[in-house]
């Protein structure tokens, strides 16, 4: 991480954080978890100041450390004062790297441990195999490099390899990489290129697709109905609370006396709302 260094255990009332910052609790939570579950992975990157060494990295683990009682941290010493954020010195795993880490991780650690360390209810979903398996190996690459989302690979699998390179050659010359522009390319597949595995979703089931477009309109439809009765009523009870108010105020002879004489046109709308509510 940095040229000049050394790992030092260093007792945690000599450690301060550089700055004061916010843990939201969805990270501070899934970091409790890990640590409790596997121990601290990462050490602590630190310098020294005085008799105190200051945290530039890690802050969210030293809080945790301390919520925890630990006593003795494990610490990366810089000699330098580098000045650097956490973000330049991570590397953003890739989905493919994610599914290899989670398919080793279970030769050690249980399926449940390593959900709860990664905050999750389950990892099932993150175990990719079978879907890098369905894809085109430049397709897996695409996805690989976060040129294409999880959704658009699945998508994908709906045709065979070599139409899914074809797909991926004609997103590239648009680059658009769009799962609504993959479908549509999808959708012209000639039969003999589709995957005619069973799956819940089929592109070419038209009967499906006109059931699902019958069912987003009348959804559409409902909300629509739904909103302009909810905007209806809300006019008839400030309509209802506006002619209490015009009543009231003319019940009063002396603004009444004021706006006829002064205020004839306010005069006019108020006995017009008032006028509207009868009945």
């Amino acid at each position: 991480m940095m040229d000049d260094s050394q790992g030092l255990d260093i007792p945690i009332i000599r450690l301060r954080p550089l700055r004061e910052r916010k843990i939201p609790k969805r990270a501070y939570d899934k970091i409790l978890t890990s640590i409790k579950k596997i121990g601290l992975l990462e050490p602590l990157v630190v310098y020294p100041e005085g008799d105190d060494y200051v945290i530039l990295d890690g802050v969210a683990r030293y809080r945790v450390l301390l919520e925890l009682g630990v006593e003795i941290v494990p610490c990366l010493v810089g000699k330098r004062r580098e000045t650097f954020t956490s973000d330049r010195m991570v590397n953003q795993v890739s989905p493919v790297q994610e599914s290899r880490m989670i398919e080793k991780s279970l030769t050690e650690l249980d399926e449940q441990t390593i959900a709860d360390t990664l905050g999750l209810a389950k990892i099932g979903h993150r175990m990719k195999k079978l879907l890098l398996q369905q894809l085109h190996p430049d397709v897996a690459l695409a996805y690989d490099q976060g040129k294409i989302g999880r959704m658009c690979a699945q998508e994908l699998t709906c045709v065979k390899p070599q139409r899914q390179r074809d797909i991926l050659a004609a997103m590239d010359g648009y680059k658009d990489y769009s799962v609504a522009f993959a479908r549509t390319l999808i959708l012209k597949t000639p039969p003999a290129l589709r995957d005619t595995r069973k799956r819940k979703h089929d592109p070419w089931d038209k009967t499906a697709q006109k059931k699902a477009d019958l069912l987003k309109q009348l959804t559409e439809a409902e909300d629509k109905h739904d909103f302009y009765s909810r905007l209806y009523k809300q006019y008839t009870i400030d309509l209802l609370r506006l002619a209490i108010y015009a009543r009231t105020l003319l019940s009063n002879l002396r603004i009444r006396a004021y706006l006829d004489e002064h205020q004839s046109a306010i005069m006019a709308r108020f006995e017009a709302v008032i006028a509207e509510t009868k009945g």
